[in-house]
């Protein structure tokens, strides 16, 4: 058996697929010293040691930076362009994770308020502030509008007024939340965005601003939860 095909079955048995032809054929060092990309494999990389170089393969779910040159060269996909490097390995979940390492979703397109961190196959959950939903694009809590995957009308509990849709689009408006006081929205391109007043205010909707409680006498009784979650303003 040859050198080159104990690598080969070392290289596929750490699911390196796709990568042990090519990178064998390549597997040189451009410097003396450095970490360089293997040009088939965004989570794969040569690392050069006074000119030996190994191969070497970033945790499942991250991916080789080339533009680190001396902290820890593995990033998140947000952070790392692949251009052309686009063979990974196969992915290791878990049952609380899809890969190793990573930023998840949690929940369907009406409950978009969860994510979490996958570290070592271990989930951690996080919710969003309230109002907001995770956006797996910008691995941030967001307007609700702004991720395309989330329902904002189904997630807030509330839908906008018809008339915007009807040549106002460009046009911001304000509504006192159904269920809270304290709570209002603002439609912007008849898509809501949540509101909330600070500690001792409640929402003023004569003068559309959060305002000092002893001044809103107009406040309907709290909705329960279970009215929350089932009403949609029309």
């Amino acid at each position: 058996m040859t050198l080159t095909t104990v690598i080969a079955r070392l290289l596929i048995a750490s699911g390196m697929l796709g990568l042990a032809n090519s990178a064998l054929e390549n597997l040189s060092c451009p410097e003396k010293y450095g970490r360089f990309a293997v040009p088939s494999q965004c989570d794969a990389y040569i690392e050069c040691k006074d000119g030996i170089p190994e191969q070497m393969l970033c945790p499942d779910g991250l991916l080789f930076n080339p533009n680190i040159r001396y902290n820890y060269p593995c990033g998140y996909p947000i952070d790392v362009d692949c251009g052309e490097r686009s063979n990974r390995q196969r992915p290791e979940p878990t049952d609380e994770c899809p890969h190793q390492y990573g930023y998840f979703k949690l929940g369907d397109e009406q409950n978009c308020g969860k994510f979490i961190t996958c570290v070592e196959g271990r989930a951690h959950i996080f919710h969003c502030p309230e109002g907001l939903a995770y956006n797996s694009e910008f691995y941030r809590c967001d307007w609700p509008d702004q991720v395309p995957d989330c329902d904002t009308e189904a997630f807030l509990g509330f839908q906008c007024p018809d008339y915007l849709d009807h040549g106002h689009q460009d046009e911001f408006t304000f509504h006192p939340s159904p269920y809270d006081c304290q709570r209002y929205y603002i439609c912007i391109n008849g898509r809501p965005r949540l509101q909330i007043c600070s500690a001792g205010k409640l929402f003023n909707k004569l003068k559309n601003i959060c305002d000092a409680a002893e001044n809103v006498t107009d406040c309907e009784p709290l909705a329960s939860s279970s009215e929350k979650k089932k009403r949609v303003v029309p």
